[in-house]
């Protein structure tokens, strides 16, 4: 169970799960900031519509993005994340909200049985979380900050799967994709404690006192939720956004003046 690096002869570089591309049924991918039109501070893969980056070049930027990874590029939605636990149920009537249409709700988690329609949420050192099951043919997508991972959105993603389409945890697959990692993510001890509120010990392994900081593996903390979710077959990247600028755009070292990258998952046909 491992998440792969694609790496295209045009300069297009994303992550895909093997797990997934195993299982089949599905288009997926974690973007990176390297195979797009963008320019500046938004070089050159920018999948962030609102960023400020130029119109054209995102449209073009996605269009070399989806042709690549086989998602519909027309049929894209996207969410207003607001670092909160709600999970949005999406059908055909979303299709192309965020990129070509407006988008009517907030949420930080997008799940979805129809073909057709790639589930997108943005991360810029948050974690981003594809999940798939094969069986009932049921897909998400998951943004976890600090805030949403103590909400536990993830776990919440794969019990509304469950209820919504009749998913059992133990067929899903999770991919964890590119975020921070514990040692770029230095904290106050308010997020220790809205984590520890939530899990209790059980968190412990993955906050290191360091002084008067903590240092927290979000990455790790999503994976234990998964697990007490009931999933079974979980992979994570080992990129850190903060550590690979190069690579990645990260929030917390310029804060604003970036692009974001896209994390899809579409069900095929």
């Amino acid at each position: 169970m491992s998440i792969v690096t694609i790496q295209r002869p045009n300069g297009l570089v994303y992550l895909v799960s093997d797990d997934f591309r195993a299982a089949g049924g599905v288009a997926h991918a974690f973007s990176t900031r390297k195979g797009g039109v963008s320019r500046g501070i938004y070089a050159s893969l920018n999948l962030g519509a609102n960023r400020g980056d130029a119109p054209a070049a995102v449209l073009e930027n996605y269009h070399i993005f989806c042709s690549d990874v086989g998602l519909s590029e027309k049929q894209l939605v996207f969410s207003r994340q607001v670092h909160q636990d709600n999970i949005r149920v999406v059908t055909g009537e979303d299709a192309g909200k965020g990129l070509f249409r407006p988008i009517d709700y907030e949420a930080d988690g997008l799940i979805t049985n129809v073909p057709g329609l790639p589930l997108v949420i943005f991360t810029a050192d948050c974690i981003p979380i594809l999940l798939y099951d094969p069986v009932q043919r049921a897909i998400g997508a998951v943004h976890a900050g600090w805030r949403g991972t103590a909400l536990g959105i993830v776990k919440k993603a794969v019990e509304k799967m469950g209820k919504v389409y009749g998913c059992q945890p133990g067929n899903i697959l999770a991919a964890i994709g590119p975020g921070i990692c514990q040692d770029c993510f230095e904290t106050d001890a308010d997020v220790p404690a809205a984590l520890k509120a939530a899990l209790g010990e059980t968190v412990t392994p993955y906050i290191q006192p360091r002084g008067p900081k903590f240092h927290v593996d979000l990455k790790g903390i999503n994976a234990l939720w998964l697990r007490q979710a009931g999933v079974l077959h979980i992979s994570a990247a080992q990129d850190c956004t903060h550590c690979q600028p190069a690579l990645y755009w990260s929030h917390r070292r310029v804060q604003n003046n970036r692009g974001s990258q896209a994390s899809c998952i579409q069900l095929l046909s």
